[in-house]
């Protein structure tokens, strides 16, 4: 009887376990297609309150994550800081949204967020302010993310913080990629060098 319900239970965790691999890991990449609603349209104020204008990223190539500082996923912030300064000079714009819909993990103002961000990381990418990427709430932004009837590539969900989407020189969705994508990893340095 105990070996069953041992059993039984390692095949729930190892179940328990995929489902997370794969919700941390699901990367979705589209062969993209015009957006339905432009995404130069789109607008978003910084962390430091400024109105951004998205009509300025047109020709570059961009990667959107949103961040949390009290995540096991926060080191993303390195090696998307390194992304930065390797490719900025060469048309790559990182956008970090910061969100604490997930786990409550980035509960700081604005103020904290830069500081937390500039202090631990050097972060110079530019940072958004706080926003919800999810429900009713949903900023814009995200709207044009995870929806098709927006975008016109796919449907997506965010399902933790460092998801990452990835929006091509002519403002079409390319990829929405999982937490688990490492910035450094060879399939977003191709985006990021236009391959």
């Amino acid at each position: 009887m105990t070996t069953t319900f041992a059993m039984a239970a390692f095949a729930v965790l190892g179940a328990a376990g995929l489902v997370a691999w794969n919700t941390f890991n699901a990367n979705v990449w589209h062969q993209p297609a015009p957006a339905v609603a432009s995404f130069y349209d789109l607008r978003a104020e910084t962390l430091e309150g400024d109105d951004f204008s998205f009509a300025d990223l047109k020709g570059k190539r961009v990667l959107i994550v949103n961040t949390a500082s009290r995540c096991g996923y926060t080191p993303q912030y390195k090696p998307l800081e390194a992304l930065h300064n390797r490719y900025k000079d060469e048309g790559l714009v990182i956008l970090g949204f910061p969100c604490n819909q997930f786990g409550m993990q980035e509960p700081g103002s604005s103020g904290d967020i830069r500081e937390f961000c500039t202090r631990n990381y050097g972060v110079s990418f530019q940072m958004m302010d706080k926003v919800k990427v999810k429900g009713d709430d949903q900023h814009p932004v995200y709207a044009w993310l995870t929806q098709k009837a927006l975008n016109g590539s796919g449907d997506h969900k965010v399902r933790w913080n460092f998801s990452k989407f990835l929006v091509n020189e002519k403002g079409e969705l390319a990829a929405a990629l999982g937490s688990g994508a490492d910035p450094l990893g060879e399939e977003i340095i191709a985006f990021a060098e236009g391959k």
